[in-house]
């Protein structure tokens, strides 16, 4: 049975890590399609995975199996768990690595001061059933041991209750306080730094619905610098830019350079967005 299988990790491209998952993969399932989402992030860095995956598990066909293993809790007590949503499943630790697909996949108000709810069509299960897993267990290595088999076991149609039991309470499920921009009394909206990309783009959280008009002139001021207007692509403008990425958010550039090293920039830096007077 063909299906498309996606990597996320932070094993890197040097070691064997990666094509021993991909090798359990292919010998329960030879038809899986294994797609590498990312396997350079950070090591140890839930949030940056987090958002990796969110972003990208967005344009996979429906059905797709993604596999996380950002594992700094490998071994001990944390959880090992399915995540079914209505357009794919997820095998991951439950440490906080699938919050942007959690948050996706909420309803009610997306505000600060009000609590959105987990969506009807979600479902987890924690991964207990050693049936499916290799034997013996590596403490140190369930990437390859209990999320690359489980995952292969998905891919072939097998219902995610097969893995274990079904968490009844989704709001246990580990979740990272994410960043959410904020408007002051002053009409000017607060956001703040999420990812810095390879080209050192600082991507905000700050969504183009929530920017004033196009006619509206602005003032993105970041650090020490004000940036005045956006621009449509990176190649606009001259030095410091500010335009609308292709995740749909707000993004600092600079145009021929590296933002995050011209700016000295930070996960979680404030970015203060306002109408120029």
């Amino acid at each position: 049975m063909s299906s498309i299988i996606t990597l996320t990790t932070d094993f890197g491209l040097t070691g064997a890590y990666v094509a021993s998952m991909k090798g359990v993969i292919q010998s329960i399932n030879p038809e899986a399609v294994v797609v590498d989402i990312c396997n350079t992030i950070s090591p140890q860095d839930i949030t940056q995975a987090a958002f990796i995956l969110g972003t990208a598990s967005q344009y996979f066909p429906k059905g797709t199996v993604h596999l996380v293993v950002v594992d700094p809790g490998v071994g001990s007590e944390r959880r090992a768990i399915v995540l079914r949503t209505e357009s794919a499943d997820f095998v991951a630790p439950d440490n906080g690595v699938l919050s942007y697909v959690i948050k996706q996949s909420s309803i009610g108000p997306d505000d600060a001061n009000q609590q959105s709810k987990m969506a009807p069509g979600l479902k987890a299960f924690a991964i207990t059933n050693p049936r499916y897993w290799r034997n013996p267990v590596s403490p140190t290595f369930h990437g390859r041991d209990i999320f690359a088999p489980v995952s292969a076991h998905l891919s072939l149609g097998h219902s995610p209750a097969y893995f274990g039991e079904e968490i009844t309470s989704l709001e246990t499920l580990k979740t990272l306080q994410l960043p959410r921009p904020h408007r002051e009394s002053s009409g000017s909206i607060i956001g703040h730094i999420l990812h810095i990309d390879s080209f050192g783009n600082l991507i905000t959280d700050v969504p183009a619905q929530n920017l004033p008009n196009e006619d509206s002139p602005l003032h993105i001021q970041v650090g020490s610098y004000t940036i005045h207007g956006l621009t449509r692509t990176y190649a606009e403008g001259e030095g410091l830019l500010a335009l609308v990425g292709s995740s749909d958010r707000l993004e600092i550039s600079v145009k021929g350079g590296n933002a995050h090293n011209f700016l000295n920039a930070r996960i979680g830096d404030e970015v203060r967005i306002s109408l120029q007077q």
